[in-house]
């Protein structure tokens, strides 16, 4: 509770400048004075409300960044772009596999029947699904983070917040064109180009592309490509029309993502060669990994990812009269990626698993506005979204291996070379020691362990959805407005299952699962894994009837989401917010293998989850529009707070009950002077599960307190122009799992894991830019450097291996250095 207390004392503070600025800039002007447009870094118009307004006129904790931001700090991605977010925190695992995290709230399922948290939307586009949401975040007009429950603005999914992604389209108004590289250490490289044609009849055409690549930044111990690559290729076509009243913007975007394997690497094997034993490396996060596919695993394929995106983009605004306009979004999308991954962190072929993810939705939004510059402005609208999906997991697994792995008879950390651990004399020893079997049927069952088990499960969904909402501001006095709004929502969901044993029942699964006298003897016989007297068992999925049928279930739900806000303007440049929101995300069908081999699916329906945030705000502009502060404090209750759970192998979505939040969010930016901006941001979360066996854990991939600093330097010397802009991003302790790594809750996993280290302590990342160039900007070099100090961090902990016993960690990214040259027109 001290931390909230302070953090009520900040706000506290921040409220009273904001009551004081009267005094200080009451006729500030709309954008900050500047004497130099580079360092004017935070200034953008705000359109969360469906409308252009200044920063200091929303009624809401949302921060947004100018490209011209993005572009002089560096940031290219979104994990980058959250270090500078309050509240706001992307984890990249690959660009497959990325979890986008609000207020502790965290937004990552890859399944086909799960529902996201948080919105992410391109252009006013809904491309939440997790495996196709991560896109590259290039030639930028803006970006705006809205935190807090926001259906009736951003959609169904906007449970705890929403990112808007605002495009630059294509310009009638000029021609222009850009060209950017840039290239540095481990084989960075980008390249950027953009170009707009205007026509001079109010319709123009706008390319912009870029291509993005670098090695990877864990060695390959056995000579092979370093892992955690990156490439990215990326292209955008947008045109834009204006026949009379209409205007019209077609947008098309596409996407290819071609990388390494993500080094998943573990902290009980040192890297060997599985040959020789011969030890390659050490448990070191950021040291060199040995990993590789299982033979033949999915056609042969190598670690990696292999991913496609593709949209398609109508927006049309019609100005029916001078008080109403007619907005409509119309949009296709598509994805499919497959990622082949090391789940067991060796060099060993214990346990390799893919990803094939696919999905398509189509989305029609109609909207009406009515603005007549009094005292109320606006909007009704009515959406139509439909989406079907799959997800595909296959595995494959070194039964011998699993069953070594299994009886602790693997050497730590050091493992025997892998002949030594299939010999059937070695196998046959472990089954006598681990499982009591008399040495017959211990060779017997030995010599039947296969070398290559495969197995895979599936989920399929789909889901149409039907929008009914409005949101309108009353100004009641020149000072006093109120904003409300309300969303309808309508949902049908169809969600399918189904699970194989793709090559025979597994030997170690009947270990596990049905060791009876009766099956050990069987087990022991030739050819038992085609012995229909034994049980069609898998090893980490049971199969569905049949070995592979599929199994349905259909459910419909509706829901109110809605929002109350209240905003006082002491000045023009000032205003003071409280608002209390309804959030929600619908029923979700959890789908699972079924628990006895051949037997139906299993499907849980988990109600649907429901947050009460309440927020209390203030904004404002001091010293002439120098200096912009915002603050927001907030509180979030929740019911039925849906969370992962693990089930053997598999991860599931289950009712956690419930949860709470309260917090601080502030941000700052100062023109000092003519030649600095400074800009700074910091949020304190206190989030915590509140019923249940998890019991008072955090939430997972929520610091309980971030901030970052910066500056930005511009300066006119030596006949042209001179830029300097170091950034400094901070985050306290988190955990990678709402579970925290406690002991007690490992037991449901397949073989648990009471080691707790799968936590990442506090830690800060130093970045710095330098450049010089034209006064007028045609040009321009820099040069720059990312994680100054080298400082080694998680990204990930845990994983897929940590079901088999053995979690796996992802290190974050080592200092990289590089130049680049930009050339515009």
């Amino acid at each position: 509770m001290r931390a909230f207390r302070t953090t009520t004392l900040l706000t506290a503070s921040v409220l009273a400048l904001v009551v004081a600025a009267p005094s200080a800039a009451a006729e500030a002007p709309l954008t900050a004075v500047a004497a130099d447009e580079d360092t004017r870094l935070g200034e953008v118009v705000i359109t969360a409300q469906k409308r252009a307004q200044d920063p200091v006129e929303v009624p809401m904790a949302v921060t947004a960044y100018s490209g011209k931001f993005l572009e002089a700090i560096g940031v290219k991605a979104f994990d980058e772009l959250s270090a500078f977010t309050p509240g706001f925190l992307v984890q990249n695992q690959s660009n497959n596999n990325s979890g986008f995290v609000m207020r502790g709230v965290t937004s990552d399922s890859g399944s086909a029947t799960d529902e996201t948290r948080v919105s992410i939307y391109q252009d006013g586009v809904p491309i939440s699904r997790s495996r196709g949401s991560y896109v590259e975040l290039f030639d930028m007009e803006r970006i705006e983070i809205a935190k807090g429950p926001q259906s009736t603005l951003f959609g169904r999914g906007a449970l705890i917040g929403a990112v808007n992604l605002v495009q630059n389209k294509a310009n009638p108004g000029r021609n222009d064109w850009l060209l950017r590289t840039e290239g540095g250490t481990r084989g960075y490289f980008v390249g950027e180009g953009m170009v707009n044609v205007a026509f001079g009849d109010g319709s123009a055409l706008r390319i912009a592309a870029r291509a993005r690549k670098n090695d990877g930044y864990v060695k390959d111990a056995a000579g092979g490509d370093a892992y955690n690559s990156t490439n990215t290729k990326a292209v955008r076509m947008a045109y834009h029309l204006e026949p009379g009243a209409l205007k019209l913007d077609l947008i098309g975007n596409y996407q290819e993502d071609s990388t390494t394997g993500t080094s998943f690497k573990s902290h009980a094997f040192n890297p060997t060669n599985p040959v020789t034993g011969q030890v390659l490396g050490d448990t070191g996060v950021a040291s060199a990994a040995t990993l590789s596919p299982g033979a033949g695993f999915e056609g042969g394929a190598p670690l990696g990812l292999d991913r496609k995106v593709y949209g398609l983009t109508v927006l049309a605004e019609y100005k029916i009269s001078d008080t109403l306009t007619l907005s409509s979004i119309t949009a296709s999308r598509a994805f499919h990626s497959v990622e082949v991954f090391d789940a067991d962190g060796t060099s060993l072929p214990m346990l390799s698993f893919a990803e094939d993810a696919q999905g398509r939705q189509q989305s029609q939004e109609l909207r009406l506005r009515y603005d007549d510059g009094g005292r109320f402005t606006g909007f009704v609208g009515a959406n139509y979204f439909h989406e079907t999906g799959s997800w595909r997991i296959p595995g494959q697994f070194d039964e011998r291996l699993a069953l070594v792995l299994l009886t602790g008879a693997m050497s730590r950390p050091n493992p025997q070379p892998l002949a030594y651990l299939t010999s059937p004399a070695f196998l046959a020893q472990v089954l006598q020691l681990g499982f009591g079997a008399p040495a017959s049927i211990a060779q017997g069952v030995a010599a039947n362990l296969k070398a290559v088990h495969r197995e895979e499960f599936a989920n399929y969904g789909e889901n149409t959805a039907y929008d009914l909402y409005a949101d309108g501001t009353v100004q009641l006095t020149d000072r006093f407005e109120i904003t409300g709004g309300v969303r309808y929502t309508r949902e049908d969901r169809w969600a399918a299952y189904r699970s194989t044993v793709l090559n025979g029942r597994s030997i170690v699964g009947i270990l596990l699962t049905a060791p009876t006298p009766t099956n050990l003897f069987l087990a022991a016989q030739p050819n038992a894994v085609n012995n229909p007297l034994l049980p069609m068992t898998g090893l980490v999925t049971q199969p569905t009837t049949n070995n592979g049928d599929t199994f349905a279930k259909s459910i419909d739900n509706s829901g109110l989401t809605w929002r109350l806000v209240g905003r006082y303007a002491p000045s023009d440049n000032a205003s003071l917010y409280v608002s209390h929101a309804r959030g929600r995300r619908p029923d979700v069908i959890s789908a699972n293998a079924p628990t006895t081999p051949m037997a139906a699916a299993k499907f849980d329906v988990v109600a649907a989850e429901t947050v009460d945030s309440y927020e209390a705000g203030a904004k404002g502009k001091l010293i002439d529009g120098r200096l912009y502060l915002s603050g927001a404090v907030f509180r979030y209750d929740y019911d039925n707070f849906a969370t992962s759970f693990r089930q053997g192998a598999q991860i599931v979505t289950l009712n956690a009950g419930k949860a709470k939040a309260y917090g601080f969010e502030g941000e700052a930016r100062l023109q000092a002077g003519d030649y600095w901006t400074l800009f700074t941001t910091y949020a304190y979360n206190h989030a915590r599960l509140e019923s249940g066996a998890r019991k008072g854990n955090r939430f997972r991939l929520s610091p309980d307190q971030t901030y970052s600093v910066g500056a930005a330097f511009s300066r006119e010397a030596l006949g042209g122009k001179l830029t300097f802009t170091p950034t400094y991003t901070w985050r306290s302790k988190m955990f990678f799992d709402d579970d925290n790594d406690r002991g007690d809750l490992s037991s449901s996993a397949l073989f648990p894991d009471t080691k707790v280290d799968e936590f990442q302590n506090a830690y800060g990342l130093l970045n710095v830019r330098v450049g010089f160039g034209a006064v007028d900007e045609r040009w321009k070099v820099e040069a720059f450097v990312e994680n100054l100090g080298d400082v080694r961090y998680l990204k990930d902990a845990g994983n897929v291996g940590d079901s088999f016993g053995i979690p796996t960690f992802i290190a974050g990214k080592p200092r990289f250095m590089g130049v680049g040259v930009t050339f515009r027109h």
